[in-house]
């Protein structure tokens, strides 16, 4: 992670898990954790679920392995009959939108934010699953 927020958000979700609701993906290469991704029930609007910390490593990016996580989230999805997901990113991260868009994720709202300590454009993405 790379700051405390994310870090202590993590430990949030894995404190509050609910198997039947919640799930969490990693992608592992050796004893290092190179990839993940989320799905957040104490964040649902209704029938809406957040996706959250999508992260790829630089080496495992073009591999297939983002692919694999995002298709594996959204069944997850699914079949706890979530009717949307959707997820907050920020401008610049091309890869990742990439990745998004390919899987029928929709942008629908930005707005100025502060990450990390700099301005960015935050984005919000859409998945319609029904």
């Amino acid at each position: 992670m790379k700051d405390k927020y994310s870090a202590t958000e993590l430990a949030a979700l894995l404190s509050r898990y609910d198997e039947r609701k919640d799930d969490f993906w990693t992608a592992p290469v050796g004893r290092r954790i190179e990839g993940s991704i989320t799905i957040d029930a104490a964040h649902t609007l209704r029938e809406w679920v957040h996706s959250r910390w999508f992260i790829m490593s630089d080496g495992l990016r073009g591999q297939g392995v983002g692919n694999q996580l995002m298709n594996t989230a959204i069944g997850f999805c699914r079949s706890c009959g979530y009717s949307r997901v959707y997820l907050w990113t920020f401008e610049g991260l091309n890869p990742a939108r990439h990745l998004y868009e390919k899987n029928g994720f929709r942008l629908v709202k930005q707005h100025k934010g502060n990450q990390w300590g700099r301005e960015v454009n935050e984005q919000r993405f859409d998945l319609v699953l029904r």
